[in-house]
């Protein structure tokens, strides 16, 4: 499981909760950025960490602009870290 390296801070967990409901976009570029409820989020290097640590990735790898983020097994794991807490 990749995952590693991105300190998970509220404001992270925050972010990864908002992929997990649905109410995120990624956009699809080296570094993507992410978009809840349709604005850009406001920690950008937070998204990117994100991104690079496998804890999110763009739904449709290889489409380009806009397109739904998703969790992956690290993201889901963080989520459930929290949720038993």
């Amino acid at each position: 499981m990749s995952g590693s390296g991105v300190e998970l801070t509220h404001r992270a967990m925050a972010m990864l909760r908002a992929v997990a409901d649905g109410r995120a976009q990624m956009s699809c570029s080296c570094e993507p950025d992410l978009f809840v409820d349709g604005f850009a989020c406001c920690d950008q290097m937070t998204a990117h960490a994100l991104a690079r640590g496998g804890y999110l990735r763009p739904a449709a790898g290889n489409a380009t602009g806009r397109v739904p983020a998703e969790l992956t097994e690290a993201g889901r794991a963080a989520l459930a870290v929290t949720a038993a807490a």
